[in-house]
């Protein structure tokens, strides 16, 4: 089994390298291809991903390259978690939707929409390479804006399931919290990448006791603090939203938060140098405890387990992905990409059926996929006023004069990205 990870030169890459050691019974690659424009970061992380394999017994070759066409060649599975124009990138879209009053982030708001704009016709490019080399490899799509990146893909046609950790996150929280093991805990997890709620936690599959009446009477407090959100607003949803939700829930808050220290994107800039400068030592054969503040918990875990799945029949039956609705929330259109529970094998992702959502989540869900098509309308085709409409539907910025002045910054801190510019 060969697997190619588009971005391979990312710090994430030695969390993904442990899960494919760890887990190799489950997936079991005999060739990993990490392919990233990026030589020296690349020289640095494949050599610790070789120690990480021999440390604990991996027979498999990792072989790092720049050519992406040699790297997908033959491919069973490809997985892309690339970042356009790297943390400086970044660092804008998490600092100038400041300057209008608007939340600053990098997978929702203006600077998620930045962050699409960029990312979007890259990855169709990588896509339809892969499809060249190997029509029937999957595409696995951890490139945030996840929802609209694999609603991209989907749409051009290219076989692709979106993958993200919030979900895993959660299950591994809630198992710990409930004393049971991981594979235990089924989500009710319901929405939009980025914009979910665990309506239940049922232990033992789908079909189980719902624990999430308990886990709120008594974990409400600790995990009120895990989101940033006051325990009292726990308890009147009755559900644990995801922690993005807290840029719509609090947002004027969070804005004034932000303008008073360094961006996320200056810290893990930060957090990165030294992270490579540990890849560099050759004593280094495992991943560092520090990469665990870089974000991404638990996503080799995931990967394996959606790769297994798609590849063979070693993955868990039921998991979390981004993949088109097809009916399952009833009031977005069939081509809208949801993140729910879906049956994953061979030929894909079928979302299991949802019960009905509750317009306070519903209404919002809506809103947010009106916004994804006119997002990724913008980064198909480009133009100011593509780029303003999108603006003008988010929820987190909704008023035309913020959107006026978005867009131009929007642009004027992306032009070297944008052909139409």
């Amino acid at each position: 089994m060969k697997l190619a990870v588009v971005g391979g030169g990312s710090t994430y890459t030695p969390e993904l390298i442990d899960g494919f050691a760890r887990l190799r019974d489950t997936l079991p690659i005999t060739e990993l291809v990490l392919v990233d424009p990026a030589a020296e970061r690349l020289e640095l992380v494949g050599g610790l991903a070789r120690r990480i394999f021999a440390k604990q017994g991996h027979p498999g070759k990792i072989v790092t390259t720049s050519d992406l066409d040699a790297g997908v060649e033959g491919a069973d599975a490809v997985l892309l978690q690339l970042r356009v124009g790297g943390q400086a990138a970044r660092n804008q879209d998490e600092t100038w939707p400041l300057e209008c009053g608007c939340v600053g982030q990098e997978t929702t708001g203006a600077g998620g929409l930045a962050k699409a704009l960029r990312t979007v016709p890259v990855v169709l490019d990588i896509a339809e390479r892969v499809r060249r080399a190997n029509p029937d490899a999957w595409i696995i799509d951890f490139t945030n804006p996840v929802g609209i990146v694999t609603r991209a893909l989907l749409q051009a046609g290219h076989k692709a399931v979106g993958l993200c950790n919030v979900a895993i996150g959660f299950q591994r929280r809630f198992a710990k919290l409930l004393d049971v093991a991981p594979s235990e805990v089924h989500l009710d997890h319901v929405g939009l990448n980025h914009l979910t709620w665990e309506t239940g936690v049922r232990i033992g599959g789908p079909d189980g006791e719902n624990a999430l009446p308990r886990l709120l009477a008594e974990h409400g407090d600790a995990l009120a603090d895990d989101l940033h959100l006051p325990r009292p607003v726990l308890d009147r949803l009755g559900v644990v939203p995801s922690y993005y939700l807290r840029y719509f829930y609090a947002h004027d808050e969070v804005v004034r938060e932000l303008g008073t220290k360094p961006s996320r994107a200056a810290e893990v800039a930060a957090m990165e140098k030294e992270l490579l400068e540990m890849y560099g030592d050759p004593a280094l054969d495992e991943k560092p405890s520090l990469l665990g503040k870089r974000g991404g918990a638990f996503y080799s875990e995931a990967a394996v387990d959606l790769a297994a799945s798609l590849l063979g029949d070693g993955g868990s039956p039921y998991q979390v992905v981004n993949t088109y609705n097809n009916g399952t929330l009833p009031f977005l259109p069939d081509d809208a990409v949801i993140e729910v529970q879906a049956a994953v094998g061979r030929d894909g992702a079928v979302p299991l059926p949802v019960a009905p959502v509750d317009p306070l989540y519903a209404g919002l869900i809506a809103n947010v996929t009106a916004y994804e098509d006119l997002a990724l309308e913008a980064a198909l085709r480009g133009g100011r006023d593509r780029v303003f409409k999108a603006l003008l539907a988010h929820p987190l910025v909704g008023q035309y004069a913020y959107a006026e002045g978005l867009t131009d910054r929007l642009i004027a801190h992306n032009r070297e990205h944008f052909a139409w510019a």
